[in-house]
């Protein structure tokens, strides 16, 4: 079913696109983030992309792990935005700040997550991805928190748990297998550098109906 998922995804992602890398001329008016775009999403303090995969954790929920890598190439990296459950998010219309969102892993179709589990190596709030072909529950809703009225391509953001008032956060602790190297990725209550993320590799999707198409060669 996930394969399947991701399938259906990528094939309607194509339908109207524009990519980040390597952008001239017309997509430059483009500088934000839109509904239903493919993005990769940095944290800048340890600069580590978050990034999932079909590893279970071993303590706290046991759902899926969500950490930070190092690496731009990981195809396990890249995230949906979507609007909420029962919410209106129309593809290619902008993200507003202070918009509630669903960040849905393309790769495995669960929602990043977070609930009142401690994490497993700082005792913070433990991030997960939950559910099944994009469908989890309320605890799969963050706010999007930036300066401006739209959430700007190249503009670090914070994301705010809706249930639990927790940003999402990388404060440097390095996993051991299988997952060596891996970054944890966490709640946390308070606001400071260590929860700014930023969109950088993606598939951004236009609010035209003419598509511009540009390649790359992970998707």
């Amino acid at each position: 079913m996930g394969l399947i998922y991701t399938l259906r995804a990528l094939i309607k992602s194509f339908l109207v696109v524009v990519l980040w890398s390597k952008c001239e001329g017309r997509e430059s008016e483009y500088n934000y983030v839109t509904c239903g775009s493919l993005v990769k999403l940095l944290n800048t303090r340890h600069n580590v992309r978050l990034h999932s995969h079909d590893v279970k954790y071993g303590s706290g929920s046991g759902q899926q792990s969500v950490t930070g890598v190092e690496s731009a190439d990981d195809a396990n990296s890249y995230w949906r935005i979507r609007g909420k459950p029962n919410g209106t998010c129309q593809r290619g219309v902008p993200i507003q700040c202070g918009q509630a969102i669903r960040i849905t892993h393309m790769t495995t179709g669960r929602n990043l997550h977070t609930h009142h589990f401690s994490s497993p190596l700082s005792n913070n709030q433990e991030v997960s991805a939950f559910g099944e072909n994009g469908e989890g529950d309320d605890l799969d809703v963050w706010r999007v928190q930036c300066d401006g009225s739209i959430w700007e391509r190249d503009e670090a953001v914070r994301f705010k748990h809706v249930g639990t008032d927790a940003f999402l956060s990388v404060t440097g602790e390095q996993y051991g297998n299988p997952i060596r190297g891996q970054r944890e990725v966490h709640g946390m209550g308070t606001a400071n550098q260590n929860n700014y993320w930023k969109a950088m590799e993606g598939v951004f999707i236009l609010p035209s109906q003419e598509p511009l198409r540009h390649h790359h060669e992970e998707l």
